[in-house]
C-alpha cells in the first residue's frame, strides 16, 4: 500500500470511495495522509492535545460511517474532512464546557436528586468518633477529586457515585467507550495516589 499526500486531490477522493465501501485498509491510508493536517486544526480549536486526539478519533469515526455522503464535486476531500474535524473539535469543547459547568459537586445535593456524599458514607447510627471520620474522608475525596483534570473528574464521579457503567458513560459524555475507560483508569490511578499521600501524612 503506497502512502498518499494530503495535497493528492484525486488519489484522497479515490481512497474515500474506497472508504465507503467499508474497506478498512483504505481507511488507515486515509488517516496516515490526513491526520497530521487535521490533528493541528484539531489542536487549533482545543488547545489541548488529548482533547484533540479525540477529536481526531472522534472525526474519523464519523469519516467511517459517512464516507459515502461524501461528493468530490462540491468539495475538496481536506476541505470536507477538515469540516467534520473542526465540528467534532468544537463539539467536545463544548462538551468539556458544559460537564465543567454541570460537573457532579460532592458538597452539595445538585437537583435534590443527588445526597452529599458525607451523608452517604455515614452510617445513620455511627457514633460521633465515626461521623468525623467519614466527615473528613469526604473533604479528602473532594480535594483529590478536585487535582484531577475535569474529564476524568467528571468520568470518575458519574461512575462511582452515579453508578454508571462504561457504556453508559461514554453515551451520558458522548465520547468513545475507549475514550472513557481511559478517563476512568487514569483518574482513578491519580485519585488512588493522592488519597494514598493523604493517608501517609496522616500515619
Amino acid at each position: 500500500m503506497n502512502p498518499i499526500s494530503s495535497d493528492s486531490h484525486n488519489e484522497l477522493v479515490l481512497v474515500l470511495d474506497r472508504v465507503a465501501a467499508g474497506d478498512a485498509d483504505a481507511l488507515r491510508q486515509l488517516y496516515d495522509a490526513a491526520a497530521p493536517r487535521l490533528y493541528g486544526l484539531a489542536l487549533q480549536v482545543l488547545q489541548h492535545r488529548d482533547l484533540a486526539q479525540d477529536a481526531l478519533q472522534e472525526a474519523f469515526l464519523q469519516v467511517w460511517r459517512n464516507a459515502g455522503d461524501y461528493r468530490a464535486s462540491l468539495s475538496p476531500p481536506m476541505a470536507w474532512l477538515g469540516m467534520i474535524v473542526r465540528s467534532r473539535a468544537l463539539d467536545l469543547r463544548r462538551r468539556r464546557q458544559s460537564a465543567r459547568a454541570d460537573a457532579v459537586s460532592l458538597d452539595d445535593d445538585g437537583d435534590g436528586e443527588q445526597e452529599p456524599l458525607a451523608a452517604r458514607l455515614v452510617d445513620p447510627e455511627a457514633g460521633p468518633d465515626e461521623r468525623l471520620q467519614a466527615s473528613q474522608l469526604s473533604r479528602t475525596l473532594h480535594h483529590c477529586l478536585s487535582k484531577l483534570e475535569a474529564k476524568q473528574r467528571d468520568a470518575v464521579a458519574l461512575a462511582y457515585l452515579r453508578d454508571l457503567s462504561h457504556s453508559e458513560l461514554a453515551a451520558q459524555l458522548s465520547v468513545p467507550l475507549g475514550t472513557v475507560k481511559s478517563w476512568v483508569r487514569r483518574g482513578l490511578l491519580q485519585l488512588r495516589g493522592c488519597l494514598s499521600a493523604f493517608a501517609g501524612g496522616l500515619a
